[in-house]
């Protein structure tokens, strides 16, 4: 199966967050739960460099992956509604018009994190979508993005 990020048009995909075609960028890969068909999730590794204080990762980092993988959750949740398959014509493709992080805890580097998203509200070109990171199966920081579907003339 194909994450929703490998679907986005050569033209939209160098989103330092999401972007295939970013080599520098994190090119983080969000997939429908084959368990929890309503959940998206995304699991990321962060590196040394992703350090906010020695044995914790940087919250921008979070918020970063929040953000790319609530857009992608949206775009995902568009074509759903749309009952086509996200590498179909015309492309959804999302921006975020807002994002809302709260951290919960510290977030522990040396492991995998694990972003878990749910579509609150479609409504015309916008998405809702919640999603929390977790670190060895505890919450530590829960976001809010709304992402608005992209004009057409972005990209081209």
């Amino acid at each position: 199966m194909k994450a929703f990020q490998d679907t986005y048009p050569e033209n939209v995909a160098h989103c330092y967050g999401c972007g295939s075609l970013n080599e520098h960028g994190h090119r983080i890969k969000t997939f429908w739960d084959s368990d929890k068909l309503d959940e998206s999730v995304t699991r990321f590794t962060p590196q040394a460099c992703h350090t906010a204080i020695p044995g914790f990762v940087y919250g921008g980092l979070l918020a970063s992956l929040i953000d790319c993988h609530g857009t992608g959750t949206a775009a995902a949740a568009m074509y759903r509604a749309d009952g086509r398959e996200m590498d179909t014509l015309p492309a959804f493709r999302f921006v975020t018009g807002s994002l809302h992080v709260t951290y919960l805890k510290p977030t522990p580097l040396g492991g995998e994190l694990e972003i878990r998203g749910r579509v609150r509200e479609i409504k015309g070109r916008k998405v809702v979508v919640e999603a929390t990171v977790f670190a060895g199966g505890v919450a530590t920081a829960r976001g809010e993005v709304v992402a608005f579907q992209m004009p057409d003339t972005f990209g081209a």
